[in-house]
């Protein structure tokens, strides 16, 4: 297992390293990240509390490898015990099988767990064996149904 990365906090710097990771890994589709667009959007994230965004950089101080966006949610139900909630999980196609996702993910719920969250969620498009089996292999269970719906701007 390769252990030659760091996970950290992101910052501005490393968001067109975080684009290339989407699109890289099939979270985006190839050109479709505008850097201002993601440094205004980045801005609005930083200033949500409870909402971190990880990346895994090479311990070199080289290219980024992998990122995961981790939202710790306070919630009424189950006591008030806060959820945490992870979007946007991304590993270079050329980190993956190293233990970095692993790596990621493990962070992310030790972060969960210093948080009192009773679980860590998270979806995954269906079309991705790969990654549910990567998931499962880390102890996540599918749990329910995941619904999505479009939404669109109000009509002016």
């Amino acid at each position: 297992m390769d252990t030659d990365w760091l996970i950290r906090d992101a910052d501005a710097r490393d968001l067109a390293g975080i684009a290339l990771l989407y699109e890289t890994s099939g979270v985006d589709a190839p050109g479709t990240s505008d850097p201002h667009t993601l440094r205004a959007h980045f801005a609005r994230l930083q200033s949500l509390p409870g909402a971190r965004v990880l990346v895994a950089a090479a311990a070199d101080g080289g290219a980024l490898l992998g990122t995961l966006t981790l939202f710790v949610l306070p919630l009424l139900a189950h006591g008030g015990t806060p959820g945490a909630l992870v979007e946007d999980v991304a590993v270079h196609p050329d980190a993956q099988g190293r233990g970095l996702g692993r790596t990621l993910m493990a962070h992310a719920l030790r972060i969960a767990g210093q948080a009192g969250c009773y679980k860590l969620a998270l979806s995954s498009n269906a079309k991705r064996a790969d990654a549910h089996a990567f998931y499962e292999r880390l102890g996540f269970k599918r749990h329910g149904y995941s619904f999505v719906v479009d939404v669109q701007p109000p009509a002016e």
